[in-house]
């Protein structure tokens, strides 16, 4: 929708900066953009290689590139002409940063947008409470969508209670679900299996004295990822190759995977159907845009069934043969004691059920939870967003939390934890 912004800012000949949360988004974004256009914007990201970041900057800068599509960073370039800032899927946690310079670049870009007199756009289908409170005093205009792309119907969303329906020992995926994704196989359908967590399993544990494999870095558990043989840390960063023995009683053969990652997952699915042809989606597996652009290709090309995937794949993607979406742990984010759980997991499980029926076959998704009646199971099975956000917002009033109040967070670090302790 956002295109007829752009498209008016291109006949006026000032230029544009459109902001995605995600690299991989990149490619599928040209190729949009290309087939409303006939012509591809500039690309900025960390991943491209140093002359092609030179031969950008140059356009930028001389006014040549009237679009430019990027990460974060393409907020501070030196544009001659400046005319439109938008903010794709701009709910994203991703285009917060938290090392080194700390901003929000959505903040930022209504910052620019402000200081260069110019409109922006700030693009989602789940936007931020802190968004909604701008409209409802007024600082922001609302436009609501009333019809979904295409005219494509929205899926039918049901709950799979996993305390009445529950998968077999050792599986994660409830016999209802089996079935949903067996249809779509036969009906040469596509199906995404949603679980926002990497790798095979959270945890590894010795089954002889209990022993956790902690990062010796950060004490975050270590997660196992048999793709690449490795036990990382997604905290810090830390790796090692997984042991084939427990370093407190030395017991061998005694470690065992605890929880379902994604590719716990997608072995499960290779396990019950050993002809599906599935793909792994995620920030490892879809490290950079030629690989996004691959995968973009298979799923659009019928190579892939079944798609097993994290947050990455809830943005930006329009697969009309995918009519199918399993989330395995809708409970997984309203755990801990973050403020923005509940609605953090409401955005993460509407975005990706979108993902299903978009095109003219009808859609449907199944939310496996062990909490059926909660708040937010509850807004997603009923469509009652607006209700949802009403209570999470008043939630936030009472409390005084943002966008009502501001956080501070004290963090006290150093390479001695009885130096951090004192």
């Amino acid at each position: 929708v956002y295109f007829e912004a752009i498209a008016e800012a291109i006949r006026s000949g000032r230029q544009t900066i459109v902001l995605l949360p995600e690299i991989a988004l990149t490619e599928p974004f040209l190729k949009r953009f290309h087939d409303r256009f006939g012509c591809e914007p500039i690309a900025w990201h960390s991943g491209l290689r140093s002359t092609q970041r030179r031969r950008a900057w140059r356009a930028i800068a001389s006014g040549e590139a009237l679009v430019t599509v990027g990460a974060r960073s393409a907020l501070f370039l030196p544009y001659r002409n400046l005319g439109l800032i938008v903010v794709d899927e701009a709910h994203e946690t991703s285009f917060k940063q938290e090392d080194g310079v700390l901003y929000h670049a959505r903040d930022v870009a209504v910052m620019r947008a402000k200081l260069e007199a110019i409109p922006i756009v700030l693009a989602s289908a789940t936007p931020a409470i802190e968004t909604r409170q701008q409209a409802a005093i007024g600082r922001y205009t609302e436009l609501k969508l009333t019809a979904r792309h295409g005219g494509a119907q929205l899926p039918a969303i049901e709950a799979i209670d996993l305390l009445a329906d529950p998968p077999p020992r050792g599986r994660w995926i409830a016999p209802t679900l089996v079935k949903a994704i067996e249809q779509r196989l036969e009906r040469k359908e596509q199906s995404l299996l949603f679980l926002n967590r990497r790798g095979y399993a959270p945890l590894t544990l010795c089954r002889t004295c209990g022993h956790r494999f902690q990062c010796p870095n950060c004490t975050a558990w270590m997660v196992e990822h048999r793709l690449l043989s490795r036990l990382q840390c997604h905290h810090c960063g830390h790796n090692m190759p997984p042991p084939a023995e427990c370093p407190e009683c030395k017991d061998e053969d005694s470690l065992v995977a605890c929880g379902p990652g994604v590719e716990r997952i997608a072995d499960e699915v290779t396990s019950l159907f050993p002809d599906a042809r599935i793909a792994i989606a995620t920030s490892d597996t879809l490290s950079t845009p030629a690989r996004a652009a691959e995968f973009v290709e298979r799923m659009e090309a019928g190579d892939i069934d079944v798609v097993v995937g994290t947050q990455l794949v809830t943005k930006g993607y329009h697969f009309p043969e995918l009519t199918l979406v399993g989330v395995i742990d809708a409970d997984l984010g309203l755990s801990g004691g973050d403020l923005r759980a509940a609605e953090r997991s409401f955005q993460q499980i509407a975005q990706v059920a979108g993902r299903a029926g978009r095109g003219s076959k009808p859609g449907q998704v199944y939310i496996q939870t062990h909490a059926p009646k909660a708040p937010v199971i509850a807004a997603l099975l009923s469509g009652d967003a607006q209700s949802f956000y009403a209570a999470e917002t008043e939630a936030r009033r009472y409390a005084e939390a943002p966008p009502f109040g501001r956080y501070a967070a004290i963090i006290i670090s150093s390479e001695k934890l009885d130096e951090a302790a004192t």
